[in-house]
């Protein structure tokens, strides 16, 4: 099987969006080929995907995850039951509640491929419960001040250890093992 990780673009001080959730900030953010190559090697990488409950009024908003270019099975968690819901060749698939088994169902599904966590919530959830292997983290230079942290909450300490740094055009870019 292959690894669960944590993929996310956040500002320096640690924000992945403003506090009512908008992620304008990452609008023209300055990139080049080499950066490109960067997300793309994770992206090629990704098996099926996890994320959180407030995705699942984006899936007719258009904020889907990567944007729809990642084309595997999404596991979002509720708070309800729901149909799964395909669009776009994506299909939508709900679990209530239970995190353990929306990683387990989507690491099934991925296979030899990753499964990536999306969110700050499921991110904080997963570490907690033991289920990241890796986190990966493009990071730009910019400080919101407030907004939806990535690890803000998460209340106990986790050993990291780094595994790749990169920076090219603003980003930079960096993957760490979680230490078990």
């Amino acid at each position: 099987m292959g690894k669960v990780f944590i993929h996310a673009t956040i500002t320096l001080d640690g924000f992945m969006a403003g506090v009512d959730g908008n992620m304008d900030w990452m609008q023209d953010l300055e990139a080049v080929d080499e950066d490109y190559a960067v997300v793309n090697k994770i992206t090629a990488e990704i098996g099926a995907i996890v994320g959180g409950a407030s995705k699942t009024n984006a899936i007719e908003d258009d904020g889907i995850p990567y944007g729809g270019t990642v084309k595997v099975p999404v596991y979002l968690m509720t708070h309800e039951a729901h149909e799964p819901i395909e669009r776009d060749g994506v299909m939508y698939n709900f679990v209530v509640d239970d995190i353990k088994q929306a990683v387990e169902a989507a690491r099934i599904v991925a296979g030899d491929k990753s499964v990536s966590l999306l969110g700050g919530s499921i991110s904080r959830q997963c570490l907690k419960l033991g289920l990241v292997d890796e986190i990966v983290l493009h990071v730009e230079p910019l400080l919101l001040g407030n907004g939806i942290s990535l690890f803000g909450g998460l209340g106990e300490k986790i050993k990291l250890k780094r595994l790749e740094t990169s920076a090219f055009a603003s980003e930079t870019h960096m993957r760490f093992s979680v230490v078990k």
